[in-house]
C-alpha cells in the first residue's frame, strides 16, 4: 500500500536530499561528521551492534577506521585505534591494560611529557615504575620482574634521538610475559617497524610527520592481539579519548604523501647534522647518521641506511642566552613551534616545552642542557637549510 502522508515543510526540510541509495565512489574520501547512524527496528539495531558497526561517534566512525586500517597496513599490525592525540594514545593504552600491583619498565630517555604521564598517573595508580637506561640491556634484564605488565620506549628519544634496541628489548621483555610497547613518533613506519621486531603495541603522535602539515591533533594505537584491541576500545570509549572526524579525514589526507614527505625529511637531517657536526661552534649534534654517533651500530641495524632514520635531530650550542636568542632571530627559514614533523623546518627548546617539568637530575641522564634546541627538518632544500644555519650560527662569532 503506497504511503501518502504528507508533512509540513518546516518538517520535511529536516529530511529531504537524504537519499543515499546511490553506490557512491568518490575519487576523495568524505567526511563523516555525524553524531550517530540511523538504524530500523530493534532487529537491525542487534545485527549493527553484532557485526559492531556504525552506532555513535564516540565508538566508532568511518574516517577513523580507514585511517586506522591504513596505518595498521603501515606498521604491519591487525588492528588500529585513533584517538584525540598522541598522549591520549599513550594515557588510554596504560590505563586499559596497566592495575594496582603491576610494574612499567621504561626507557629514562623519554619525552617529558610521557614522563610526567608515568609519574603522576602511574604511581595514582599503585603501579611500580622503574626508568632504566635501554641502551644497557643488562640493566634491563636485572630491572625486569614477574610482575612487570609493559616494557616502554621510543625508537628515537626526544629530544635526543637515542636509540633502542627493539627486538633485543621485546626478546627480555617477553621472557616475563610483558608487553613492549614502543612510541614510533620520531621514526615513523617509513623508518621502521616495531611491530615487526617483535613490539606488541605501537602509538605515534598522528600530529606530526604522519600527518605532515601541522593542522590536526591525533594519536594511534596499532597492535598485533586482537584481545588487547578490544581491551583498549572500551577505555578509549569510556574515557572519551576517540578522535575526531575531521581530524582524522586531515590525517588520512595527508598520510598519502607520508612516504614523498618523510623520505625527504630524513634525508635532510642526515645533511643538515653533518654540516652543523662540522660547525666550529656546535659542541655536539644528536643524529644516528652520524659517524660519530654513540649507537652507530645499533642504528645499522634499525634502520636501512642513514638517510632514512628520522627527520629528527638536536645540536649543544655555547650556553649563553642572548647568543641563542640572537642566534634564533637570524634564522630565515627554520621558526619556533612546539611541535614536530611538519613540512617547514622547526625549532624546539626542550628546557622551555617539552622537558620544563623534568627534575635536574634527570635532564642531566637525558643529554638536555639549555644550550640544546631539537630541529623538526622539514621539505625545504637541504643546501638552503645548511646555509641558513651557518649564516645564523655566525653569531657565535661575532
Amino acid at each position: 500500500m503506497e504511503d501518502s502522508t504528507n508533512f509540513s515543510e518546516a518538517t520535511e526540510i529536516l529530511y529531504q536530499g537524504e537519499d543515499y541509495s546511490q553506490h557512491l565512489k568518490p575519487e576523495a574520501s568524505p567526511i563523516y561528521m555525524t553524531t550517530a547512524f540511523n538504524m530500523g527496528d530493534l532487529d537491525d539495531v542487534q545485527q549493527t551492534y553484532d557485526k559492531k558497526g556504525y552506532t555513535y561517534i564516540r565508538t566508532r566512525n568511518p574516517n577513523r577506521r580507514s585511517l586506522g586500517e591504513l596505518i595498521s597496513f603501515l606498521e604491519k599490525g591487525k588492528n588500529t585505534l585513533i584517538c584525540s592525540s598522541g598522549m591520549a594514545a599513550i594515557t588510554t593504552t596504560y590505563f586499559a591494560l596497566l592495575a594496582p600491583g603491576d610494574h612499567f619498565l621504561a626507557n629514562e630517555n623519554i619525552y617529558g611529557e610521557t614522563f610526567d604521564a608515568i609519574n603522576i598517573f602511574l604511581k595514582k595508580m599503585h603501579v611500580d615504575v622503574d626508568f632504566v637506561d635501554f641502551s644497557d640491556l643488562d640493566a634491563v634484564k636485572k630491572a625486569i620482574r614477574s610482575n612487570t605488565r609493559i616494557v616502554y620506549t621510543e625508537v628515537a628519544s626526544n629530544p635526543t634521538d637515542r636509540l633502542a634496541d627493539i627486538s633485543a628489548l621485546a626478546d627480555i621483555a617477553h621472557t616475563k610475559n610483558a608487553l613492549m610497547m614502543v612510541d614510533n613518533t620520531f621514526t615513523t613506519p617509513i623508518g621502521i617497524k616495531p611491530l615487526a621486531l617483535g613490539a606488541d603495541i605501537v602509538i605515534s603522535s598522528l600530529t606530526k610527520f604522519m600527518n605532515g602539515h601541522s593542522d590536526a591533533l591525533l594519536g594511534s594505537i596499532t597492535v598485533k592481539d586482537e584481545k588487547i584491541f578490544d581491551i583498549i576500545h572500551s577505555v578509549r570509549m569510556l574515557t572519551g579519548t576517540s578522535g575526531s572526524p575531521f581530524a582524522a579525514w586531515l590525517v588520512y589526507r595527508g598520510i598519502h604523501t607520508l612516504d614523498l614527505r618523510v623520505r625527504k625529511q630524513m634525508k635532510n637531517a642526515a645533511l643538515l647534522a653533518a654540516a652543523l657536526a662540522k660547525h666550529p661552534k656546535i659542541l655536539h649534534v644528536n643524529h644516528p647518521s652520524l659517524d660519530n654517533f654513540p649507537q652507530k651500530e645499533l642504528a645499522k641495524k634499525l634502520f636501512k641506511d642513514k638517510y632514512t632514520m628520522t627527520g629528527m635531530l638536536s645540536f649543544e650550542m655555547p650556553d649563553d642566552p642572548s647568543k641563542i636568542n640572537c642566534f634564533m632571530n637570524r634564522l630565515h627559514l627554520a621558526h619556533y613551534a612546539p611541535t614536530l614533523g611538519g613540512i617547514r623546518t622547526t625549532l624546539s627548546h626542550p628546557l622551555h616545552s617539552s622537558h620544563h617539568h623534568v627534575p635536574k637530575d634527570e635532564l642531566k641522564k637525558m643529554g638536555i642542557s639549555y644550550g640544546l634546541m631539537r630541529i623538526s627538518v622539514g621539505i625545504e632544500e637541504a643546501d638552503d637549510l645548511i646555509a641558513d644555519f651557518t649564516q645564523a650560527l655566525s653569531v657565535f662569532s661575532d
